[in-house]
């Protein structure tokens, strides 16, 4: 499994600088760069009625707060789980993306030894 220390530094990276977070309740966490990203995903539908606490903002909770929120997430998420970084501006990673924790990264490739 991804060490717990290394994953709660990377997410720091981020929510001390974002906007907001927001959970699918299931495995896609996306920490918000930007107000725009913030305005997306409440488009989508996060944050609304029955999960209004899927969308969290930098009004409601610090960088260090959203932090432990990111990391309670990812937690309670199914195995597909990943965390990006989403940002409006295009020069910001991979076309406005960052992979923060990607999915499976970490986990134990239960398979390796089929390939020996």
């Amino acid at each position: 499994m991804l060490d717990v220390l290394d994953m709660d530094w990377k997410i720091d990276e981020y929510t001390n600088e974002a906007k907001g977070i927001a959970w699918d309740t299931c495995h896609k966490i996306y920490i918000l760069m930007d107000d725009e990203q913030v305005a997306l995903q409440r488009s989508y539908g996060y944050g609304d009625e029955p999960d209004p606490d899927s969308l969290i903002t930098s009004e409601q909770m610090t960088g260090d707060e959203m932090r432990k929120q990111v990391m309670d997430w990812y937690q309670r998420s199914c195995g597909l789980r990943f965390i990006s970084a989403v940002s409006t501006n295009p020069n910001f990673g991979d076309d406005g993306w960052v992979h923060v924790v990607s999915q499976f990264e970490g986990d134990e490739d239960e398979d390796e030894d089929d390939d020996e």
